[in-house]
């Protein structure tokens, strides 16, 4: 059902609050250079230093400028399942076309608990649900066990891998099958996750470089190996040193280098360092990525 790049969305702000007009410019920005789907409200989106209010803004301000064009994986999870129910149902009513949901963070929860949370939500919400598996942001791992009695419910359909482990997708794909949909959860495994079995990556180099990323998992499903490892090799600098600080702050100042809004992040988070500044500097050098940010909202 999903695949290809799938942008994970910045939340620009300005003064404190959402910038509405550059989050439109930015969606419009994606779709016209090819970006399969979008997820607003992530990690790169700064979810966490969200209210309810503008969590749920900004979903429906997502879904109402994408008008169908291209799917929306509204980013509903939580540590707490209520909230995470409330916030499916709501990606629900709004037409978002699935939901991404990260592990329970911080409670720790066993893994019969993290199959009850998941299972809670499914059972009383009708959307395609993609699990978000981050240990290093959660502390918690979804095995492939836990995840299999998951993919056996109809709504389960995949998985946005951020283990940085490259043998996972293989054994999923073995413990599950080849139509659950898995999606790389980052950009320094986009390519090789691939190789793996995977289909796609939910990225975070694509704010800034959407064709080149939809361009590049274009290639490999049209079997061009020429023009993928081309941009794979492209990309790398910026798959590496957009992380060399905390996301969203390095991906942020690139953002305001190219145009796209400013770099302002929500605290604890910081702007990106001067080293910081200087390593992405070099990586858009070399990818060849400018203030390239021309499409303006409808």
């Amino acid at each position: 059902m999903f695949y290809g790049s799938i942008t994970a969305l910045i939340t620009p702000f300005k003064d404190g609050e959402i910038d509405f007009p550059a989050f439109e410019n930015l969606i419009e920005w994606q779709i016209e250079n090819g970006t399969h789907a979008l997820v607003p409200c992530g990690t790169t989106g700064e979810a966490p230093t969200l209210d309810k209010e503008e969590h749920y803004a900004i979903l429906k301000r997502c879904v109402e400028v994408v008008k169908g064009r291209i799917p929306v994986i509204a980013g509903t999870g939580s540590n707490d399942t209520r909230t995470a129910l409330a916030t499916t149902k709501y990606a629900k009513e709004i037409g978002a076309d699935a939901a991404l949901m990260v592990m329970p963070y911080y409670n720790k929860p066993t893994q019969d608990g993290l199959f009850a949370h998941f299972t809670t939500v499914h059972n009383e919400v009708g959307l395609p649900i993609i699990l978000y598996n981050i240990p290093g942001r959660c502390v918690i791992d979804m095995s492939v066990e836990t995840m299999a009695r998951l993919a056996k419910l109809p709504n389960i359909i995949g998985v946005k891998d951020a283990t940085g482990d490259l043998s996972r997708p293989l054994k999923i794909r073995h413990a599950i099958g080849a139509e659950f949909c898995q999606l790389s959860g980052d950009d320094i495994t986009a390519a090789a996750h691939l190789a793996q079995g995977g289909v796609g990556c939910v990225s975070v180099v694509s704010n800034i470089a959407p064709k080149e990323c939809a361009d590049m998992q274009n290639a490999w499903r049209s079997g061009d190996m020429e023009t993928f490892n081309s941009l794979r090799d492209k990309l790398l600098p910026l798959a590496r040193d957009l992380f060399c600080e905390s996301s969203p702050a390095p991906v942020k100042y690139a953002a305001q280098k190219i145009g796209i809004c400013c770099d302002e992040v929500r605290l604890p988070l910081l702007p990106a360092s001067r080293q910081a500044r200087e390593k992405v500097d070099a990586a858009l050098d070399f990818a060849g990525i400018k203030g390239n940010m021309a499409v303006k909202a409808a």
